[in-house]
């Protein structure tokens, strides 16, 4: 093999080796909270998402292993930003497990660099097999992380359910493959464009298979109705790795949407646009209005996922208007930028939660945050920007990310896209609701204890940076907003 398929698989290779060397560094590790795992973790996840970065603010696009894999800019800042969650994502969860007996061996950190190596495996796949690869990886180690609290019948009981579930969907996505291989003759998404372009095949075999990977997606983004895992599997895995779940394989569920759909299949969006239609129209409905009925505040936000999901769709839905591709970069970018924003909301939100949660006290219900402002104002606010961002209230980053999404609704001109974009907006509506509850919660209601909230350094210095940025890139998004745009446009230009 030439030189130039081991650079574009130069992240995946690192995190192999890594993975692997730290489960034997573990063997010897003796602290309580895996000190030396956790550090040999944090270095790799840092270098790896400096190298992806570097990759990416170069520009251009490489193919490796017969252009079974791909480098580009979406992919490379995807990863990115995929390794910076994951890395937060530990530091916030690493005294929460080390409380819980989680840390008894290092399976946290590996399984958690196995996750982000099907994470990456998805982004840079470039063929159906390579894409499938990647996502059985990631979902094994998710089952396997979800069900990490041993001792533990809720958490068992989610992992079972999250297998079950995620085994059908993923045998979804797997026969809707076969079906486009078998109509087209070619596992490369490249070649798969080029014949369904060239109208070769038969529409009505790609269509019956478009349906399927479709339902296989919306499985992986947690799209109404196929959402029934998320609120089962957020309230019963340990709330570490429940954000784990919640935050970096979203980015991977939308990368291999793009890769699929996009890059793939898109002579064929008048037909999964219809489809990401009603499944968005399904998940801003179901998912805002079961929330309101939530007292756990963990299937609250579970169900909030399944709202935000209905944007991130409604994105990719209007990229084509009447055959017409021109809206497809304004569209994509702003499904992007959205869901990068989100995942960045989701950790500081979820952050909050494993903060008060102490040893042998899970704070899980919206009664728990009961006058938090009193106990820790610094903690309060950043909760409140988290809710008020997902609620899309200005200055907060959520704001920019639906109007991003709504813009793109709009200028396409199209009467049904613009009814669209008003049935967004009252579901936004709804959704303030029970975000403002909890900060209502939060301000207004008399705490239930008086003890104060203490958290280690890197944990409350790495909260604040990152409700700060949820602020900040609220009041400037422009940066993050060209980033997105330019990494799509360079995706459809290759």
């Amino acid at each position: 093999m030439d030189k130039l398929s081991f650079l574009v698989v130069a992240p995946e290779i690192i995190l192999l080796t890594m993975a692997c060397v730290i489960a034997l560094v573990d063997l010897g590790v003796k602290s309580r909270l895996r000190n030396a795992t956790y550090w040999l973790t944090m270095l790799t996840l840092a270098v790896t998402a400096w190298y992806c970065g570097d990759l990416a603010s170069g520009g251009t696009t490489l193919y490796g292993f017969n252009r079974m894999v791909v480098s580009d800019p979406m992919g490379n800042w995807l990863k990115c930003f995929s390794a910076l969650a994951m890395m937060v994502c530990l530091v916030y969860g690493r005294p929460y497990s080390g409380d819980r007996g989680m840390l008894r061996g290092g399976e946290l950190f590996t399984l958690a660099l196995f996750a982000l190596l099907g994470i990456f495996v998805m982004i840079g796949g470039h063929n159906f097999l390579v894409l499938y690869l990647g996502l059985e990886l990631l979902t094994l180690s998710s089952y396997a992380l979800v069900a990490l609290r041993r001792d533990h019948t809720v958490a068992t009981e989610a992992a079972m359910k999250y297998f079950v579930l995620g085994a059908m969907a993923s045998g979804f996505l797997l026969y809707g493959l076969s079906m486009v291989y078998g109509a087209t003759g070619s596992l490369d998404v490249a070649t798969v464009f080029k014949v369904i372009n060239g109208a070769q095949v038969k529409h009505q075999v790609l269509v019956f298979g478009l349906v399927f990977i479709v339902a296989g997606l919306a499985f992986k983004l947690g799209a109404a109705p196929f959402h029934m895992w998320i609120p089962d599997v957020y309230q019963g895995a340990p709330t570490a790795v429940t954000l784990m779940i919640g935050s970096a394989p979203e980015l991977a569920a939308f990368g291999i949407a793009i890769r699929l759909l996009v890059e793939g299949l898109l002579p064929l969006a008048i037909d999964w646009q219809q489809m990401l239609v009603v499944l968005a129209v399904a998940s801003l409905f179901i998912g805002n209005l079961a929330a309101i009925a939530q007292t756990n505040l963990k299937r609250m936000l579970a169900y909030s996922t399944i709202g935000q999901m209905g944007f991130v769709l409604l994105g990719l839905a209007a990229g084509v208007v009447n055959r017409d591709v021109s809206f497809a970069s304004n569209a994509y970018s702003s499904a992007m930028f959205y869901i990068v924003t989100y995942v960045l909301t989701t950790l500081a939100s979820f952050g909050v939660i494993l903060l008060l949660s102490r040893e042998g006290f899970e704070s899980e219900e919206i009664a728990d945050l009961a006058g938090l402002n009193q106990r820790s104002p610094l903690y309060a606010a950043i909760m409140s920007i988290c809710l008020f961002s997902l609620a899309g209230v200005p200055p907060m980053v959520g704001f920019y990310a639906k109007l991003a999404v709504l813009q793109a609704l709009v200028v396409s001109g199209s009467a049904f896209y613009i009814g669209l974009a008003v049935f967004a907006v009252l579901m936004s509506l709804v959704a303030a609701y029970y975000y403002i509850r909890v900060v209502k919660v939060m301000y207004f209601d008399a705490p239930i204890t008086a003890t104060t909230v203490a958290a280690p350094a890197d944990v409350r210095v790495v909260l604040t940076i990152n409700g700060a940025l949820v602020l900040v890139l609220g009041i400037l998004p422009g940066g993050l907003m060209t980033l997105c745009a330019d990494a799509i446009t360079k995706m459809l230009a290759s």
